[in-house]
């Protein structure tokens, strides 16, 4: 076994000095789209699955693990293997809505 395996060669001070701009970004862009949501005229989309599984994620994120990234595929991906006798939809959603596969 490789004793680099699962380790990332940077330092923690150099990760933050060359990604934490980018990831303040996408924070602040959640942030926004929530807050959007917030105050939207129509509070129509709490129960929406792509919702559901974004505020697990947000839960998920917090966490402390090493497999956030592998955690968080898996939620909003659909791991059925079983081919769709027809298309349902013509676009991806984003989110794997885990209620309809349940019947």
């Amino acid at each position: 076994m490789n004793k680099w395996e699962d380790t990332c060669l940077l330092s923690q001070r150099q990760l933050v000095d060359e990604y934490f701009i980018e990831a303040r970004a996408k924070l602040l862009d959640v942030a926004a789209f929530l807050d959007r949501l917030d105050r939207s005229v129509e509070r129509n989309a709490e129960e929406d699955f792509r919702m559901v599984a974004m505020q697990l994620a947000l839960r998920m994120l917090s966490e402390a693990a090493s497999d956030r990234v592998y955690s968080l595929q898996m939620l909003f991906s659909d791991a059925t293997t079983e081919p769709l006798a027809k298309l349902d939809h013509k676009s991806a959603f984003g989110a794997f809505n885990h209620r309809r596969s349940e019947g």
